[in-house]
């Protein structure tokens, strides 16, 4: 035994350390969380590709569904959001399955929370509207049905009948049209983390370019 506390951190991409229990929102560079972001897998690492899916890849497409859908181009803010909705998926190393929450209980809720509290207060983030919140759980639904049956090959009645997702499978992947990639086959990690990364540096960028009444640049991170 030497006395010292036991460790809560985990050492980043850049060297840095990020407390899990008590996370400091300027602990990581952006770099740290596309990286890690495309290192995380969905569906448990499960893939019907010789690759599988990362958390990365799957926050861009909720993104893109987002922007699909919009009437008029989503705010960067609105759209910062939905990049960020797992962030913290990728600090903690894993997207843990609904049913292994409920297991898991309040104590890795609690964790979970305190890093997406941190990732709020790093980009600024804003609380979803009752609105957007549920155009963003129907995205996030939809692109996981997709994701299921294209990405890991769960058959479409089981998506429905063991997943209980009611959302529609989609035909066509949205980030084929933008990345002009093969549709649905998951990145490798860098790739992911390359276009998640410049994702973000848009995002931000457009958002603090963002005039304000007197005519000066409002920032907002």
């Amino acid at each position: 035994m030497t006395g010292h506390a036991p460790r809560a951190w985990v050492r980043l991409p850049s060297g840095r350390r990020l407390d899990l229990i008590n996370p400091d929102p300027a602990a990581w560079l952006d770099t740290d969380l596309a990286l890690r972001l495309a290192r995380t897998y969905r569906w448990g690492g499960e893939s019907a590709w010789p690759l599988p899916l990362s958390v990365a890849q799957h926050s861009l497409l909720v993104l893109a569904l987002r922007r699909q859908w919009s009437d008029t181009p989503l705010p960067a803010s609105d759209a910062l959001l939905e990049l960020l909705h797992d962030a913290e998926e990728g600090f903690l190393g894993f997207d843990c399955i609904s049913p292994l929450k409920d297991v898991l209980g309040l104590s890795f809720r609690a964790v979970s929370s305190r890093l997406m509290a941190a990732v709020f207060e790093r980009y600024g983030l804003r609380a979803w509207t009752a609105e957007a919140h549920v155009i963003h759980k129907r995205a996030d639904s939809v692109a996981a049905a997709s994701e299921a049956v294209h990405c890991i090959g769960w058959p479409v009645h089981e998506v429905r009948s063991v997943l209980g997702i009611v959302h529609p499978v989609l035909d066509a992947d949205p980030l084929a049209e933008i990345y002009d990639c093969r549709p649905w086959e998951p990145w490798p990690a860098d790739v992911a983390a390359e276009r998640f990364l410049a994702a973000l540096d848009a995002l931000q960028g457009a958002r603090k370019a963002l005039p304000c009444p007197s005519g000066r640049a409002l920032s907002l991170a």
